[in-house]
């Protein structure tokens, strides 16, 4: 992860990559592919609950090669994403 796209991510949006981390652990997290940008890799989108209880949507790819996770962005959801995942946990 590098440290200028956190630090940048941390200034527009509020969300570290550290707490962004977290939603992972939420088992009602809902996951989508992100066909639009998925061009170059392919990237999924998560809508979840975080460790310090805000939702957020984080977008992210899987490495393959070294097996990690890298996140792109973390941010507040929209209305219309915060509702996907709301019904998704009913």
């Amino acid at each position: 992860m590098e440290r200028s796209e956190e630090r940048g991510n941390q200034q527009n949006h509020g969300v570290s990559f550290e707490e962004a981390q977290s939603v992972f652990l939420d088992e009602d997290a809902v996951q989508f592919y992100d066909d639009v940008h998925s061009d170059d890799e392919d990237r999924y989108i998560m809508v979840g609950l975080s460790s310090h209880l805000r939702l957020l949507l984080v977008v992210h790819t899987f490495r393959e090669e070294d097996g990690l996770i890298r996140i792109i962005s973390a941010r507040k959801p929209t209305t219309k994403e915060r509702r996907v995942y709301l019904e998704r946990r009913q």
